[in-house]
């Protein structure tokens, strides 16, 4: 009887898919983590910088509760994209920022703008805090339908959730199309996670300070080889960010966290490079994919490849690379029927992702 407790929408809504960690599909594949190529999460193939490695080897003050308002981060990020400091607020990942900040804007019953196939994780949130969803479906090539997001704003919806570039395909918005966005009378989040392996001057967070009605996120996940520490961050309007302060959990950035985001920016030059290293890899496996008669790849100005299938079905891929301990995301969404997205790793990775795409040819 203990459902009796739980609220309705909660009991109803479907739960977000998060990847597997790497010890668990270890033992359900019977490999060991040595033989494992993971390619299905879009981390860091590189690793955690060295210098947030030694910060958190020394951590001194573990024992101590972390500072609530993260002001060493946010200082050494208001340096680097020269953005005052009370335009910024960091989290628990970019996830939490997410869910913050539906809780500050969205009433129960109101609407939120989402753009399928995207990031699942728009979805999930706004059934979490109860709040409707219009979605606006992408064009075939996943281009936005603009006529539909100015429809949905006129049918009350108050923001809109777009990740720069998108998941799962890769797809940089127009510059075009995000200034006549913020036209509208609408809140406009730029989810920017991937946006470090784009090409330079694409990301909007440096327009922030300007706009009412724009909010950029970004994360250490990616760029920064922090995925398992959980550290994000986002540009916001002055007012949302005083605002959401007061609603986040007081101690949201753990020290730890904290102590390896400011040793991911002391690297900030290692993880540039690490990151060109990334994206020649993705034009070579790129280049690669396009040679296999039964993929198709998107291009992409992200750290993955979305492939559609052809001759054969998207899961019995997976679970065949998976044997060959190769592990890459499969999709069953709308838009994405017998799609499978693949993360660029390091060279010695493509190569056996390719030896093992071989040996499943249909």
């Amino acid at each position: 009887m203990s459902e009796r407790y739980i609220r309705d929408h909660i009991q109803d809504m479907q739960p977000y898919e998060p990847i597997l960690p790497l010890e668990i599909l270890s033992e359900q594949l019977g490999l060991p983590i040595s033989d494992i190529v993971k390619l299905d999460a879009n981390e860091n193939p590189y690793g955690m910088p060295p210098k947030a490695s030694e910060r958190l080897a020394n951590l001194q003050y573990g024992h101590i509760y972390p500072d609530p308002d993260s002001r060493r981060l946010r200082e050494k990020l208001s340096e680097r994209f020269a953005i005052p400091l009370e335009n910024l607020v960091a989290g628990s990942g970019a996830d939490e920022l997410i869910d913050l900040i539906v809780r500050l804007i969205m009433d129960p019953g109101q609407s939120l703008i989402n753009c399928p196939p995207t990031f699942g994780f728009y979805e999930t949130v706004a059934a979490m805090n109860n709040v409707n969803i219009i979605n606006v479906p992408r064009k075939p090539d996943f281009s936005l339908d603009l006529g539909g997001i100015r429809n949905a704003v006129k049918s009350g919806g108050k923001l809109i959730f777009l990740a720069n570039p998108n998941n799962p395909d890769g797809s940089l918005l127009p510059v075009e199309t995000v200034a006549g966005l913020l036209d509208l009378p609408v809140l406009v989040i730029l989810d920017e996670a991937y946006i470090d392996f784009s090409p330079p001057g694409a990301g909007w967070i440096d327009s922030v300070p300007a706009h009412e009605n724009l909010i950029v996120l970004r994360t250490f996940s990616k760029w920064g080889g922090l995925a398992g520490i959980r550290l994000g961050y986002g540009a916001f309007p002055a007012r949302l960010a005083s605002e959401l302060m007061k609603i986040k959990p007081p101690y949201n950035v753990s020290v730890a966290a904290t102590e390896a985001g400011l040793g991911a920016l002391e690297d900030g030059e290692l993880l540039n490079h690490r990151r060109d290293l990334i994206v020649k890899e993705r034009e070579h496996l790129y280049a690669a994919l396009k040679t296999i008669t039964w993929l198709e790849p998107y291009p992409t100005c992200a750290n993955f490849i979305l492939c559609k299938v052809l001759n054969t079905e998207a899961a019995r891929l997976k679970a065949k690379l998976a044997r060959r301990g190769v592990l890459v995301r499969y999709f069953r969404k709308p838009g994405l029927e017998d799609h499978v997205r693949i993360s660029v790793g390091k060279p010695e990775d493509t190569d056996h992702l390719l030896k093992a795409l071989k040996e499943c040819a249909p």
